[in-house]
């Protein structure tokens, strides 16, 4: 029986979701959980990648197993797992679903704070520097991105990836006058490798007049990397919603 596990984990101690020799990530904490409870190897697919440092509010993880899950198995997985990872839920679904290549559409967002959170300091990016980013170059710079398919100035592994196009359907940014906290908001079928925090840094660049509307325009027309390429800080990002063709 193949099944989708919802979850959502504050990655600030984690090496990114995906196992690596010798750091602990989220993966690999899932999967000792889950077979030390279950008494048989479990491995775990997820929905994607996400770097050190990354949140996930909603993420799916499918898995197989023969065996019938154990009565009160979310209860017995959240008291297991460490506090910062949570399961939601457990879905039974179709053998052949795929929590990675079934899903069509991914939501992440930033956090950015002018004002320093002592409670939020792992969770949201503050932003220190004496000059604020202008919020309508900011804005202007997202807005771009939505003419665009492929996106080879934002990916961070050069070459690795097979393809460089995505299917963006909103870039944008909410400015909370009232927090002093701006949060950029972006969806799309796939994302590349570091594509956020370097887009992100983007807009924040164009903001302080460090690159222009134009330059950004003419690197995505080329296909080429900016001169001044700058990835935002882990803590602020969040993947926030992932749909799926089917109902879980």
């Amino acid at each position: 029986m193949r099944y989708f596990a919802e979850l959502s984990y504050q990655g600030t101690r984690y090496f990114g979701w995906q196992i690596q020799p010798g750091q602990i990530s989220v993966q690999e904490t899932l999967e000792q959980s889950f077979s030390t409870i279950l008494g048989v190897p479990i491995a775990m697919t997820g929905c994607g990648r996400t770097d050190t440092g990354v949140h996930a509010r909603q993420y799916f993880a499918h898995f197989d197993c023969e065996k019938a899950l154990p009565e009160a198995f979310e209860r017995r997985l959240n008291k297991f797992l460490p506090s910062d990872i949570a399961i939601h839920r457990i879905t039974p679904v179709h053998p052949e679903a795929h929590a990675r290549f079934d899903a069509y559409q991914r939501s992440y967002e930033y956090h950015l704070s002018f004002r320093k959170m002592p409670f939020e300091q792992n969770t949201c990016y503050w932003y220190g520097h004496a000059t604020r980013p202008d919020r309508d170059l900011v804005q202007a710079a997202a807005e771009l991105l939505i003419g665009y398919e492929d996106f080879f100035p934002f990916c961070k592994s050069e070459g690795a990836a097979k393809t460089m196009r995505c299917e963006l359907t909103r870039a944008t940014w909410i400015f909370d006058d009232a927090t002093d906290q701006w949060v950029f908001h972006i969806t799309a079928n796939r994302f590349l490798r570091g594509m956020v925090r370097l887009i992100v840094g983007t807009c924040l660049n164009v903001g302080l007049g460090k690159t222009s509307l134009d330059e950004v325009r003419h690197a995505l027309d080329t296909q080429t990397l900016l001169k001044k390429s700058q990835s935002a800080p882990p803590q602020g990002l969040f993947l926030t919603e992932v749909l799926y063709p089917f109902s879980l």
